[in-house]
Parts: C-alpha cells; structure tokens; sequence
C-alpha cells in the first residue's frame, strides 16, 4: 500500500507519498520562511491563508513526482494536531475530502507522533527506545514503546530549546529561523567568552528550561559598550551553543537511567523534531549514547524539519495497530503524545 501524508500544523505546506515497505516516493515541502521572516517568527494567519494557497499544488506536485495517480493511493493522513489550528485545519480538511472522495481511509496523526516515529521510516528502530523530541515548540523525553504507546519522562517547564535558538538569534538582529544562524556563526566563535547557564543542571527529574538562558543573553547583550560586533555576535552564538547542547544532554542523562531501569531490552536513543537538524548537538548525543550503551539515531536532515514523509509514515504505522479516524475528527491545537503525564505550564509550553 502508498499513502498520502499532508502536514501543515506550521509553516510548511508538505506532503508525501510513502509505501508500507518504507520508500519514500515523494516529498514535496513548500517553506513560508522568507514569507515570515520580516516578522521574527511565524504569524499564524498569514501561515493559515497560505496554507490554504499552496496545498492543492504540493499535493498534486507529491504524485507527479511519484508517479502515481490519485487513485493509486490506499490511504490519507494529516497531521491533526497540534499545532497553529487554522494551519491545521487547512491539511485535514483536504485529506478528509479526498478520504471521502475516493472512499478510502483518513488517518488524524499527532504532528508529535509523526516526528516520534521517523526513526522507524528511516532506520527501522525496534521498540522500545527512549526518544528526545526538540523543536520551536516542543521539548520532551519519552520512552516510545509502540504507536499510542509513550510514556514522559521530562518535558520543558517553559521554553523549547528552539525557541531559546530563535529568541536570542532575533535579540543579536539575525534572521529568522534563528537556530541554524546561531550553529553557522557558532563555528568560528568562542565559546567561553560569554559564561551562560545550563538551566537545570543536577535537578531531580528529566525536565527542561530554556527561559533563564534567554534572559542571560539578553543581560549579556545589554552590557556590552555598543551594538555587537561579529566577534560579539559569533562569540555569543557559540556559547549559545554550548549552552543548549550542553543542557539538554545534562537533562537527558537521569531520562537515560530511568529508560535502562523501565526497558532494558532498549537499545537506541532517538532524536527527532526541528532542532534534531543541529549538527553540533547530534555530534554531543552520539557520544552520550555511545557511552551509555546505546545506538544513536538521527533522522537524515530533510526529515527532522515538519514534512509530509513522516505524517504519512505515522499513518501507516497507526493503520496497522488502531485502523482510520472517522471523517467527523477535530483537529486539536494541544494534543500530547503521553495523555497520563501532567499537564505542562508555562509561558513556552505548546502541547
């Protein structure tokens, strides 16, 4: 079977074409970066109506490039939560239509689910595995056992690192997105120029904050004797750096403990989510898992950014285990991955 995968929960209009047998036959993204970029970041209208735009186009763009007819495909997932719901909206909508058109199944796909299981289109990672979810909106660890099947073990108790990539790249004026603008200039930077925290460092738990580092650079900034210089700029950029990598490798060290003691039949460490594209950070989870025993799984970079690949291949995935969704499904703006786990709060928390 090949199933149709539409993902718009963001900023990027994207679908695939991906068989059960995991080949990706297709997958077309249509990026609204430079639509946002004079605004800092995304503006969920404006991501919404272009959304609505481009979606007929990038659908149709998936199958040509393909080589399949509409009627060729078995079956169609969105990513139905959560996300920026009028974008949201936008992608269910169209696959409900074309569910109902050719009278096939519709799956709703937890945008989280989708990134969760990329391992498994890319690499064929057996359950269970302890995966690291990071991205603008979200950061978490959870033990990954199955499709519907997670357990958290740490989540951010305000920001994702993302955003700290994104909020402190727009205080030093860079563009946006600021993650991979802060890993480019980071390169030819000092990192110990600039002493910045590694918020939660030795507290109990698998939590994550990123807000204290944010505030840090913003300090930092305010005490230099003018507008920074590219010295000042790549200086800060690479303690940035260090400083998120070094965090969320701290705050994965007890979620390792706790993953070995729950399943000591696990043997990988996944990262998967936006911020899984920083080479820096890959390099520092390779060595960690390296030295806890475990294999290290990254997806290829096209596939840790939102794309339509991975909402298709978590549509295959739930097909077999739960079936489709009705057509009378509503998408969610919050929808976590682990419905047993506290609900998260705080001024970052998007799931």
């Amino acid at each position: 079977m090949i199933i149709l995968g539409i993902e718009t929960s963001c900023d990027e209009t994207a679908a695939a074409i991906v068989g059960d047998d995991r080949r990706v036959l297709s997958n077309v993204i249509a990026s609204q970066i430079a639509t946002h970029r004079p605004f800092g970041g995304v503006v969920p209208e404006i991501a919404a109506r272009a959304h609505l735009g481009l979606i007929d186009g990038v659908v149709r763009q998936a199958l040509d490039e393909a080589g399949v007819g509409i009627g060729e495909i078995g079956a169609v997932a969105a990513a139905a939560g959560p996300g920026l719901i009028g974008g949201v909206l936008v992608g269910v909508t169209a696959a409900k239509a074309i569910a109902a058109a050719r009278g096939i199944p519709f799956v709703a796909v937890n945008h989280l689910e989708g990134h969760a299981l990329t391992a498994r289109l890319t690499d064929d990672v057996p359950f269970p595995y302890l995966l690291l979810l990071t991205s603008g909106g979200h950061c978490q660890t959870l033990i990954v056992r199955g499709p519907g099947d997670y357990t958290r073990l740490g989540t951010t108790i305000d920001d994702a690192a993302g955003e700290a990539f994104d909020k402190t790249a727009k205080m030093m004026g860079l563009p946006y997105p600021g993650g991979p603008e802060i890993e480019r200039r980071s390169a030819g930077g000092d990192a110990k120029r600039f002493p910045l925290p590694r918020p939660m460092k030795g507290a109990p738990g698998c939590d994550f904050s990123f807000s204290g580092l944010k505030t840090a650079v913003r300090q930092t900034l305010d005490k230099l004797p003018g507008p920074p210089t590219e010295t000042d700029v790549a200086d800060l950029c690479a303690a940035i750096q260090a400083a998120i990598t070094d965090s969320l490798c701290a705050r994965l060290k007890p979620a390792l403990k706790a993953f070995r003691e729950a399943c000591p039949e696990g043997r990988h460490l996944v990262v998967a989510g936006g911020v899984a594209a920083n080479r820096p950070l890959r390099a520092a989870l390779d060595a960690l898992a390296h030295k806890s025993g475990l294999a290290f799984v990254a997806p290829p970079l096209p596939l840790c950014t939102d794309n339509g690949a991975m909402i298709a291949w978590a549509g295959i995935e739930r097909l077999r285990t739960a079936g489709g969704d009705p057509l009378d499904f509503k998408p969610r703006p919050r929808w976590p991955l682990d419905g047993t786990a506290p609900k998260a709060r705080g001024a970052g928390i998007k799931a």
